[in-house]
């Protein structure tokens, strides 16, 4: 790299491209090297070619490196020569858009790759620290990218996809881009005129997203983002792709590669071309390319139901009656904010539930985005995924196609929302055991060894899962059966989980399911193994504070009706005795939450209290 031919700088860099992707041991090896400090000083060479295979082993590195290698770069200063391309790539790229016939081929395909790789090494870049985005945000990016989206016919549609993916990490929560594009009308109606159902148009949605509200005259700040634009963007891009077959061809694709001899291998990778990979290697590239873009629309649909109505009901104060633990001079911090409320009236308001109405459509395809393919993991018995590109992006569908039925399920769970749908309930009865089904063949399929090495995406699918079967659980309470497996797992989960989130998700799922009318044995275990969870004269310290309200809750709850069938249960366990020893332990516990730090969790922990006094009175008054 440090060679005075030109010619051997260019292919020591080209070499570097070859050696690290999908290698992790040799990159680690070059990186030992300074290879990173070494691309960066061949941005400056005086041979154009140089300069370009340095730049695209440096997008790799950043791709395959992740975080670490992108903080390396930004402390060795790669934005210094980064940001003396913008200019010369803008004016390039005005040359060829005014006189296409004046330039080779060949010449403008260098530069549109040079482009594709230096703006998707910013993106990256971007999304390393608060540092790096800050500094930049310094070279006003926003009409550099833009103007890719701007000529998108005339582009490359790799080149014009990665601008609009810088664009879109850009305005993710970060004020001067987001700013600068939501106040300019040309580029809001240039981001409102992509409509394709492709990557591109996707990205554009995102960025439409992240820019919401728009002001005024900007036509967009007349349109309903989410229901108008992005949920018909979404459907069929959701629907485009079976993650099965996709699972399938790319296996065929690396039996194919791995048929090819290593002699043939050699001979391709040294070969002196731009492009050095084989025909099975370009499908394999295509179809990944096929899946981000469903990932690409996943992520999007997360974003647009977390803005849904907000499931939790606000929590009332009671009138005239203090509590004698709560200290005088907090009682300031408890005042709700008129300004804050979400008035029914309001067109936000009626915006949201026309969005919230539209998903449960979404609801099929999504479920048949969650089920594991045999590339979805690596190998439980440890090692590398036969090809990691593929598996990486699988799992990532499978992930977030969770965390949106996830958002989904707590949307229609909402107090406002159920009320709604009672009528309907039994009617669906078939639809809700079938989603839950499914949920529960997925994690069948993920399996419960999720500890060993690289197994980190089996545990994300749990740690997510949980949370749908909770809002599944919710929606249909009373009419799922609990199956004596699934309630075993679920309480194994709840005690092994070292994340006190999920172990509130476990309760939750589990008090649901002990609310079958008919199942008296399953409410039983169930509530044998809440009471293992509140605290007792021998046992003062149970649970941790919110898993401990979650099972006090929940057996308030479950038992709150006594002419139920399972409410044998209650009386011949003597679950009254042990609900009213538990009332001292509850006290010490709610008055050990910090009401400063933890302020919500210690006024659900001061009402969680109160309803155990009263319940405790109301079953004693029953006197059964």
């Amino acid at each position: 790299m440090e060679s005075p031919d030109p010619a051997e700088r260019k292919w020591a860099c080209v070499a570097v491209s070859n050696l690290i992707q999908n290698d992790p041991s040799t990159r680690r090896l070059l990186q030992g090297k300074n290879i990173v400090g070494a691309l960066i000083t061949r941005l400056s060479d005086s041979e154009e070619e140089v300069v370009v295979e340095a730049g695209g082993a440096l997008r790799n590195l950043c791709i395959d490196g992740g975080y670490d290698i992108c903080a390396e770069m930004y402390n060795k200063n790669i934005l210094t020569p980064l940001k003396t391309f913008i200019p010369k790539i803008s004016t390039t790229l005005s040359q060829f858009l005014e006189n296409p016939k004046t330039s080779p081929e060949n010449a403008q395909k260098l530069v549109y790759e040079f482009a594709d790789n230096i703006i998707t090494i910013l993106w990256c870049l971007s999304e390393t620290s608060n540092k790096a985005l800050n500094a930049i945000n310094q070279i006003a990016l926003v009409p550099f990218l833009m103007s890719f989206l701007g000529s998108r016919s005339k582009l490359p549609v790799s080149t014009v996809t990665s601008a609009a993916q810088c664009l879109y990490v850009l305005t993710d929560d970060n004020w001067p881009a987001t700013n600068e594009l939501r106040t300019n009308g040309a580029y809001t109606a240039c981001l409102l005129s992509i409509v394709v159902p492709d990557e591109e148009s996707l990205k554009a949605n995102g960025i439409m997203r992240n820019i919401v509200p728009i002001p005024p005259p900007s036509i967009a700040s007349t349109v309903d983002i989410d229901r108008d634009i992005v949920l018909p963007t979404l459907e069929p891009v959701l629907a485009s792709i079976s993650t099965a077959e996709a699972s399938q061809r790319a296996q065929e694709l690396i039996a194919q590669e791995d048929s090819i001899p290593e002699i043939q291998k050699l001979s391709l990778k040294n070969a002196l071309k731009m492009d050095h990979r084989s025909p099975s290697e370009i499908e394999l590239e295509r179809l990944e390319r096929k899946l981000k873009t469903v990932q690409l629309a996943l992520e999007i649909l997360t974003g647009v139901c977390a803005t849904l109505p907000d499931p939790e009901p606000p929590v009332e104060e009671e009138v005239g009656e203090e509590d004698p633990e709560r200290d005088n001079d907090d009682e300031d911090m408890d005042q709700d904010d008129p300004d804050m409320e979400d008035d029914e009236n309001t067109p936000d308001h009626a915006d949201k539930q026309a969005t919230s109405a539209a998903l449960p459509s979404l609801v099929a395809p999504l479920l048949s985005l969650i089920q594991p393919t045999p590339l979805s993991f690596p190998p439980i018995s440890g090692g590398l995924s036969p090809h990691p590109p593929t598996t990486s992006v699988l799992s990532a569908i499978h992930i977030r196609a969770l965390e949106c039925l996830n958002n989904v399920f707590l949307s229609l769970a909402s107090p406002a929302r159920s009320q709604n749908q009672n009528v309907d309930r039994g009617v669906q009865k078939d639809s809700g055991v079938k989603i839950w089904e499914e949920v529960w063949k997925a994690l069948s399929a993920v399996g419960t060894e999720v500890e060993g090495p690289g197994q980190e995406s089996r545990r994300d699918m749990w740690q997510v899962a949980v949370g749908v079967l909770w809002g599944i659980a919710v929606v249909w309470k009373g009419l799922l059966i609990p199956q004596e497996e699934q309630v075993k797992i679920l309480m194994q989960l709840c005690e092994s989980a070292a994340d006190v989130n999920m172990k509130v998700k476990c309760i939750g799922t589990l008090e649901c399911l002990a609310q079958h009318p008919e199942s008296i044995d399953a409410n039983r275990v169930i509530s044998n193994y809440f009471l293992t969870l509140i605290p007792s004269p021998t046992r003062p310290t149970a649970a941790p504070a919110e898993p401990l309200l979650q099972a006090l809750s929940a057996l308030i709850d479950v038992y709150s009706d006594e002419n139920l069938p399972y409410d044998i249960n209650f009386r011949q366990g003597d679950y009254l005795a042990a609900l009213a020893a538990s009332v001292e332990g509850v006290r010490k516990a709610v008055r050990g939450i910090d009401r400063k730090r933890e302020r919500e969790l210690r006024r659900r922990g001061e009402e969680v209290r109160d309803n155990l006094v009263a319940f405790v009175e109301y079953r004693r008054g029953l006197r059964l």
